[in-house]
């Protein structure tokens, strides 16, 4: 998918802009992390893991290319998709399986066209027990943001899939066709990270990390925007929609895949 994107933002010019972002903080103690802890990792049947984030206390929202297995473009069974909320180093504020999992009705993980393919890039996850955590608070989402707005993002990725980390500040370089161009630091595993607007000192999630892409020789972000997104997938959740599991699944498998470490899933 990464080189697919490169007709999309190939004729983008960053500018200088991208040289004022901040650099990513790892967030490794409770006070550094304190507010953050309702984005977790997604543990994902063992072929990997991306990054979620909550928007209610059971709805976990991610990338819906990462409930895709990339070899055999089949779903991925929602059994085996674990969500750890605020993980870190070794422990998490909570533990739930995911109960059902929506993508967007008109995504396509065989789609060719890249701009299609990010555009509906975004996944609900069912959780089968709410968080109701006192220190895990779901975020809220926020219309899309405009150019040049300065936004942030805390994610899992290769290399530092053991704890979040932060990039407080980084910019939508541009959008279009319902594709935003952020010059947002991700790597793989940062896959459905949420992307935070600051606007009023509250974080609201206003996109998710679709992919990377190369503009000028500079490494940026793909991501969705939210609002139409968001009211499709909770529109297909009302009306019973999407893949169900019917019961918890015994948790022996789940020490056993955490001490192989995380594998990080490829956009």
């Amino acid at each position: 998918m990464l080189r697919a994107v490169l007709g999309l933002v190939a004729f983008l010019t960053c500018g200088t802009a991208a040289a004022q972002d901040a650099a990513l903080k790892r967030l490794d103690t409770g006070d550094e992390g304190r507010g953050w802890e309702a984005v977790g990792r997604l543990d994902l049947d063992g072929r990997g893991f991306c990054t979620g984030a909550m928007i209610a206390p059971d709805l976990v929202l991610t990338a819906a290319h990462c409930l895709f297995d990339r070899d055999t473009g089949k779903r991925i069974d929602p059994a085996r998709i674990e969500f750890l909320a605020g993980w870190r180093n070794g422990r998490a504020q909570a533990y739930r399986w995911v109960r059902r999992a929506v993508v967007h009705p008109e995504y396509d993980f065989a789609e060719g066209e890249a701009s299609n393919r990010v555009r509906n890039d975004v996944a609900l996850l069912e959780l089968h027990h709410p968080i109701r955590n006192g220190r895990v608070e779901p975020f809220e989402t926020d219309k899309r943001p405009r150019q040049g707005q300065r936004v942030g993002v805390v994610s899992y990725a290769q290399g530092r899939s053991e704890a979040p980390s932060l990039q407080e500040v980084c910019e939508v370089i541009s959008r279009q066709n319902g594709v935003l161009i952020l010059s947002c630091d991700v790597d793989f595993g940062a896959s459905g990270a949420p992307i935070f607007s600051f606007e009023g000192g509250v974080p609201r999630v206003v996109s998710v990390v679709s992919a990377m892409a190369r503009v000028d020789g500079r490494k940026v972000s793909l991501g969705t925007q939210l609002e139409a997104p968001i009211a499709a997938l909770r529109a297909e959740l009302n009306a019973g929609h999407g893949v169900f599991q019917s019961s918890a699944p015994r948790l022996s498998g789940v020490t056993a895949k955490r001490a192989t470490g995380a594998k990080f899933a490829k956009p």
